[in-house]
Protein backbone atom coordinates (compact mmCIF):
# COMPACT_ATOMS: atom_id res chain seq x y z
CA UNK A 1 0.00 0.00 0.00
CA UNK A 2 1.11 3.35 -1.22
CA UNK A 3 2.26 5.98 1.38
CA UNK A 4 0.13 9.61 1.20
CA UNK A 5 2.57 11.97 -0.02
CA UNK A 6 4.67 13.76 2.40
CA UNK A 7 3.58 17.41 1.03
CA UNK A 8 -0.44 16.24 2.06
CA UNK A 9 -0.50 15.94 5.28
CA UNK A 10 -0.16 20.08 5.98
CA UNK A 11 -2.93 20.63 3.44
CA UNK A 12 -4.91 18.23 5.41
CA UNK A 13 -3.89 19.49 8.75
CA UNK A 14 -4.71 23.62 7.10
CA UNK A 15 -7.71 22.24 5.75
CA UNK A 16 -9.08 20.71 8.82
CA UNK A 17 -8.29 23.60 10.96
CA UNK A 18 -10.29 26.18 8.43
CA UNK A 19 -13.12 23.56 8.78
CA UNK A 20 -13.04 23.70 12.60
CA UNK A 21 -12.80 27.88 12.54
CA UNK A 22 -15.93 27.80 10.03
CA UNK A 23 -17.68 25.86 12.64
CA UNK A 24 -16.91 27.66 15.29
CA UNK A 25 -17.28 31.20 13.64
CA UNK A 26 -20.96 29.81 12.53
CA UNK A 27 -21.62 28.86 15.80
CA UNK A 28 -20.77 32.13 17.01
CA UNK A 29 -22.09 34.61 14.74
CA UNK A 30 -25.41 33.02 13.57
CA UNK A 31 -28.23 34.22 15.60
CA UNK A 32 -29.61 31.66 17.91
CA UNK A 33 -33.32 32.60 16.56
CA UNK A 34 -31.98 32.37 12.99
CA UNK A 35 -33.92 29.21 11.02
CA UNK A 36 -36.72 28.84 13.47
CA UNK A 37 -39.28 30.26 11.06
CA UNK A 38 -37.55 30.00 8.27
CA UNK A 39 -33.94 31.25 6.30
CA UNK A 40 -33.69 34.31 8.55
CA UNK A 41 -33.88 35.63 12.29
CA UNK A 42 -36.79 35.18 13.92
CA UNK A 43 -36.06 38.19 16.22
CA UNK A 44 -36.55 40.32 13.41
CA UNK A 45 -40.24 40.13 13.60
CA UNK A 46 -40.10 41.46 17.40
CA UNK A 47 -37.52 44.17 16.31
CA UNK A 48 -39.26 45.41 13.90
CA UNK A 49 -42.33 45.68 15.59
CA UNK A 50 -41.09 47.39 18.88
CA UNK A 51 -39.85 50.30 16.15
CA UNK A 52 -41.71 53.71 16.24
CA UNK A 53 -44.24 53.91 13.83
CA UNK A 54 -43.55 56.50 11.13
CA UNK A 55 -45.48 56.23 8.64
CA UNK A 56 -49.57 57.06 9.03
CA UNK A 57 -50.68 55.47 5.72
CA UNK A 58 -52.73 57.70 3.49
CA UNK A 59 -55.90 56.76 5.10
CA UNK A 60 -54.71 59.04 7.53
CA UNK A 61 -54.59 62.12 5.77
CA UNK A 62 -58.28 61.57 4.88
CA UNK A 63 -59.51 62.97 7.87
CA UNK A 64 -58.22 66.62 7.83
CA UNK A 65 -57.24 66.59 3.70
CA UNK A 66 -60.39 65.18 2.12
CA UNK A 67 -60.59 67.25 -0.45
CA UNK A 68 -57.47 66.61 -1.58
CA UNK A 69 -57.40 62.77 -0.99
CA UNK A 70 -60.83 62.92 -2.90
CA UNK A 71 -58.95 64.62 -6.44
CA UNK A 72 -56.03 62.67 -6.08
CA UNK A 73 -58.21 59.35 -5.80
CA UNK A 74 -59.36 59.90 -9.69
CA UNK A 75 -55.96 61.37 -10.74
CA UNK A 76 -53.27 59.73 -12.52
CA UNK A 77 -51.41 60.25 -8.79
CA UNK A 78 -54.34 57.86 -7.22
CA UNK A 79 -51.71 54.60 -6.50
CA UNK A 80 -48.97 57.09 -5.27
CA UNK A 81 -49.27 57.04 -1.19
CA UNK A 82 -48.77 60.47 0.37
CA UNK A 83 -45.59 60.18 1.87
CA UNK A 84 -43.76 59.50 -1.07
CA UNK A 85 -43.82 62.53 -1.94
CA UNK A 86 -44.31 64.17 1.79
CA UNK A 87 -42.26 62.48 3.69
CA UNK A 88 -43.14 60.13 6.77
CA UNK A 89 -45.76 61.69 8.66
CA UNK A 90 -46.80 60.14 11.77
CA UNK A 91 -45.46 63.12 13.97
CA UNK A 92 -47.55 65.12 11.94
CA UNK A 93 -51.22 62.92 12.74
CA UNK A 94 -50.10 63.09 16.30
CA UNK A 95 -48.86 66.67 16.56
CA UNK A 96 -50.31 68.35 13.51
CA UNK A 97 -48.93 72.20 14.18
CA UNK A 98 -45.82 70.97 16.03
CA UNK A 99 -44.51 68.90 12.50
CA UNK A 100 -45.67 70.16 8.91
CA UNK A 101 -44.40 67.34 6.54
CA UNK A 102 -42.34 68.61 3.90
CA UNK A 103 -43.92 69.44 0.19
CA UNK A 104 -41.31 69.19 -2.57
CA UNK A 105 -41.22 72.86 -3.92
CA UNK A 106 -37.98 72.68 -6.24
CA UNK A 107 -37.16 70.80 -9.68
CA UNK A 108 -35.35 67.90 -7.53
CA UNK A 109 -38.31 65.54 -6.51
CA UNK A 110 -40.33 64.89 -9.59
CA UNK A 111 -37.68 64.07 -12.20
CA UNK A 112 -37.23 60.85 -9.53
CA UNK A 113 -40.37 59.69 -11.69
CA UNK A 114 -40.57 61.58 -14.29
CA UNK A 115 -36.82 62.24 -15.51
CA UNK A 116 -35.84 60.36 -18.99
CA UNK A 117 -35.03 57.06 -18.56
CA UNK A 118 -35.12 54.63 -21.67
CA UNK A 119 -36.59 51.60 -19.80
CA UNK A 120 -39.66 53.23 -18.47
CA UNK A 121 -42.94 52.48 -20.72
CA UNK A 122 -42.66 55.41 -23.88
CA UNK A 123 -46.03 56.08 -22.56
CA UNK A 124 -45.38 57.31 -19.67
CA UNK A 125 -44.48 60.97 -19.02
CA UNK A 126 -41.15 61.45 -18.85
CA UNK A 127 -38.77 64.90 -19.45
CA UNK A 128 -34.97 66.00 -19.64
CA UNK A 129 -34.93 68.30 -16.51
CA UNK A 130 -32.54 70.79 -17.44
CA UNK A 131 -34.35 71.49 -20.96
CA UNK A 132 -37.83 71.00 -19.70
CA UNK A 133 -38.87 74.65 -18.41
CA UNK A 134 -35.75 74.65 -16.66
CA UNK A 135 -36.49 78.19 -14.41
CA UNK A 136 -39.59 77.15 -13.07
CA UNK A 137 -40.85 74.83 -10.60
CA UNK A 138 -42.90 71.77 -11.70
CA UNK A 139 -45.62 72.53 -8.97
CA UNK A 140 -45.68 75.82 -11.22
CA UNK A 141 -47.68 74.46 -13.95
CA UNK A 142 -47.88 70.97 -12.50
CA UNK A 143 -50.70 70.12 -9.96
CA UNK A 144 -48.77 66.98 -8.46
CA UNK A 145 -52.75 66.10 -6.77
CA UNK A 146 -54.38 66.16 -10.41
CA UNK A 147 -51.50 66.06 -12.42
CA UNK A 148 -53.38 67.02 -15.66
CA UNK A 149 -51.66 68.64 -19.19
CA UNK A 150 -50.79 72.26 -17.76
CA UNK A 151 -51.86 75.47 -19.49
CA UNK A 152 -48.84 75.60 -21.70
CA UNK A 153 -46.53 78.83 -21.71
CA UNK A 154 -47.50 80.65 -24.24
CA UNK A 155 -43.53 81.43 -25.20
CA UNK A 156 -41.83 78.85 -26.51
CA UNK A 157 -38.55 79.85 -24.32
CA UNK A 158 -40.01 77.91 -21.88
CA UNK A 159 -39.07 74.54 -23.46
CA UNK A 160 -36.92 75.95 -26.13
CA UNK A 161 -34.23 77.97 -24.14
CA UNK A 162 -30.99 77.60 -25.56
CA UNK A 163 -32.32 78.55 -28.83
CA UNK A 164 -34.80 81.07 -28.04
CA UNK A 165 -31.59 82.71 -26.33
CA UNK A 166 -29.30 82.48 -28.95
CA UNK A 167 -32.39 83.78 -31.29
CA UNK A 168 -32.22 86.80 -29.19
CA UNK A 169 -29.18 87.88 -30.50
CA UNK A 170 -30.04 87.69 -34.10
CA UNK A 171 -31.59 89.79 -36.50
CA UNK A 172 -34.42 87.43 -35.92
CA UNK A 173 -34.85 88.35 -32.53
CA UNK A 174 -38.31 89.97 -33.13
CA UNK A 175 -39.47 87.25 -35.55
CA UNK A 176 -42.04 85.25 -34.18
CA UNK A 177 -41.54 81.15 -34.16
CA UNK A 178 -44.47 80.78 -35.98
CA UNK A 179 -43.21 82.75 -38.61
CA UNK A 180 -41.05 79.69 -39.56
CA UNK A 181 -42.56 76.61 -37.39
CA UNK A 182 -46.20 75.60 -38.18
CA UNK A 183 -46.95 74.39 -34.63
CA UNK A 184 -49.42 71.78 -34.30
CA UNK A 185 -52.48 72.86 -31.93
CA UNK A 186 -51.75 69.61 -28.87
CA UNK A 187 -47.92 70.80 -29.54
CA UNK A 188 -47.79 73.13 -26.23
CA UNK A 189 -49.14 70.33 -23.92
CA UNK A 190 -48.51 67.10 -26.04
CA UNK A 191 -44.88 67.78 -27.50
CA UNK A 192 -44.48 64.34 -28.03
CA UNK A 193 -47.39 63.15 -29.93
CA UNK A 194 -48.01 67.23 -31.44
CA UNK A 195 -45.10 68.19 -33.57
CA UNK A 196 -44.08 71.86 -34.35
CA UNK A 197 -42.72 71.72 -38.83
CA UNK A 198 -39.64 73.13 -40.34
CA UNK A 199 -40.23 74.12 -43.85
CA UNK A 200 -39.73 72.00 -46.39
CA UNK A 201 -38.41 74.20 -48.93
CA UNK A 202 -36.77 77.61 -49.22
CA UNK A 203 -40.34 79.77 -49.46
CA UNK A 204 -40.72 80.29 -45.90
CA UNK A 205 -37.20 82.68 -45.95
CA UNK A 206 -38.20 83.95 -49.68
CA UNK A 207 -41.14 85.70 -47.96
CA UNK A 208 -38.96 87.87 -46.68
CA UNK A 209 -35.30 87.70 -48.34
CA UNK A 210 -36.88 87.54 -52.11
CA UNK A 211 -35.97 90.32 -54.21
CA UNK A 212 -38.73 92.91 -54.12
CA UNK A 213 -41.05 91.45 -51.26
CA UNK A 214 -42.20 94.39 -49.50
CA UNK A 215 -41.78 92.07 -46.30
CA UNK A 216 -39.33 93.38 -43.75
CA UNK A 217 -37.51 95.68 -45.70
CA UNK A 218 -34.58 95.77 -43.92
CA UNK A 219 -33.90 91.86 -44.30
CA UNK A 220 -31.39 91.04 -47.64
CA UNK A 221 -32.44 91.00 -50.71
CA UNK A 222 -31.53 88.45 -53.48
CA UNK A 223 -32.93 86.05 -56.08
CA UNK A 224 -33.43 83.13 -53.94
CA UNK A 225 -33.73 80.60 -56.75
CA UNK A 226 -30.01 81.59 -58.68
CA UNK A 227 -28.31 82.05 -54.89
CA UNK A 228 -29.47 78.79 -53.76
CA UNK A 229 -29.75 76.94 -56.36
CA UNK A 230 -30.18 73.12 -55.18
CA UNK A 231 -29.80 73.97 -51.72
CA UNK A 232 -32.34 74.45 -48.97
CA UNK A 233 -31.25 78.12 -47.27
CA UNK A 234 -30.66 76.48 -43.86
CA UNK A 235 -28.32 74.34 -45.73
CA UNK A 236 -25.73 77.24 -45.40
CA UNK A 237 -27.56 79.99 -42.75
CA UNK A 238 -28.46 78.86 -39.46
CA UNK A 239 -32.02 80.36 -39.14
CA UNK A 240 -31.86 80.85 -35.55
CA UNK A 241 -28.84 83.33 -35.75
CA UNK A 242 -28.71 83.56 -39.28
CA UNK A 243 -24.95 84.72 -40.80
CA UNK A 244 -23.65 85.41 -44.57
CA UNK A 245 -21.58 82.60 -45.26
Amino acid sequence: MSKIPQQLIPLAIILVIVIGVFIAATDMFVPESFGKLGHFRADAIQENMALEQVYAGSDACYDCHDDIVETKSKSYHKGLACEVCHGAAMKHIDSPEDFIPNAPRGRGYCPLCHGYNPSRPSGFPQIIADRHNPGKACMSCHNPHNPLLPNAPEECAACHREISNLKMLSHHATLPCTQCHTIEKGHKTSPKFSKAHKPTDNTTCANCHEKGSSVNKDAPKLNTEEHSERYLCWDCHYPHYPEAN
